[in-house]
């Protein structure tokens, strides 16, 4: 029988965050503990986006997973806040590569302070929460955080490979996704089947299903760019196109579009130029050639993947809460 402080009455993510909001308070408790630097510059940059709005997905998964597979320890909450801090590492590095200068509504950390400052935070965050993860002696725990931060540098080479041309693939696109942003999802995933000492199939499947909603969130938050307003996004519409990056709905629209609207974005891309009249053209042109459609069509069916690959797990509280992350995956209005 489940533990927990979940009632079988989940239907929306509001009820799931509610559900489990002690145990996430625990999370940022630790974040809190573990940001203890004795250079207070460090804890200060890192504070700073720490408590920039992030919804604690991951860690929330990671919660979710080992209560599914029968983890009742409070170990979910240290690690999750460990697993925080490497998606927070990847923010602040992030953001320097792409040059960016809002996050979430905010300046970036590279503009209230350096760029240099944002790389060298990042770096300790990465180093500090790997060394407090070796300390759970877990080998299996150890292993699939290190390949996560593997897959993500390589993710990030990968797009920097693809920047701004017209000549990526979406399984290009995929795989970058696969890399950069789904592998720590997934991750956090398996790390709570591992706590949970489920079988290696369980362990294979959870993954799957972090692995799956991760791309669908990257897909939905890539077609959010082109249909959000600039207050809901928490960055200026069309920024990921001024940054040359090219996601799912540029990509379909470039294989639809005729040949003078394919050479006006190729030549925008190339610039790096965009003004409000290209945009507003670009965006009229997806929807004309149904490439948001496309887009969110392509997430929910990994949605729907994901949760298919919960199959082999009894009904339970935590199975119905990860259903409706999966859900909230691309359908974050709710």
């Amino acid at each position: 029988m489940q533990n927990g402080p979940v009632t079988p009455t989940l239907h929306t993510m509001t009820d799931v965050w509610e559900a489990y909001g002690k145990e996430l308070e625990g999370v940022e408790d630790h974040i809190r503990k573990n940001l203890d630097s004795s250079v207070t510059l460090v804890n200060t940059v890192a504070a700073y986006i720490l408590s920039s709005g992030g919804k604690r997905i991951r860690p929330l998964l990671l919660l979710l997973s080992a209560r599914l597979c029968g983890d009742t320890s409070s170990d979910p909450q240290s690690l999750g806040s460990l697993v925080e801090f490497i998606h927070t590492a990847t923010l602040l590095h992030d953001d320097v590569v792409d040059d960016a200068d809002l996050r979430r509504g905010r300046q970036t950390a590279r503009k209230v302070w350096s760029n240099q400052i944002s790389i060298l935070v990042g770096d300790y965050l990465y180093s500090h929460a790997m060394r407090q993860i070796v300390t759970f002696k877990n080998q299996a725990v150890n292993e699939t955080l290190a390949e996560a931060c593997s897959r993500m540098a390589e993710g990030e080479v990968l797009q920097l490979y693809h920047h701004g041309s017209i000549a990526m693939t979406e399984a290009d696109y995929i795989r970058i996704v696969e890399h950069k942003t789904a592998s720590l999802i997934a991750t956090s995933c398996r790390i709570g089947a591992i706590i949970g000492r489920a079988s290696e199939e369980r362990q294979a499947a959870l993954f799957r299903f972090g692995e799956y909603i991760g791309i669908a969130f990257q897909m939905a938050d890539d077609t959010l760019d082109y249909t959000a307003n600039g207050a809901q996004l928490g960055k200026t519409l069309g920024q990921d196109l001024r940054e040359g990056k090219i996601t799912i709905p540029l990509l379909h629209l470039l294989q639809q579009c005729p040949e003078p609207d394919r050479q006006m974005i190729k030549d925008r891309l190339e610039t790096r130029t965009l003004s409000e009249t290209d945009l507003q053209r670009i965006i009229a042109l997806m929807q004309d050639y149904g490439s948001i459609a496309y887009a969110m069509d392509r997430a929910r069916a990994y949605v729907a993947a994901a949760t298919r690959s919960l199959a082999l797990f009894d009904d339970s509280p935590a199975k119905r809460a990860l259903v409706i992350v999966a859900d909230y995956m691309v359908n974050r209005d709710r």
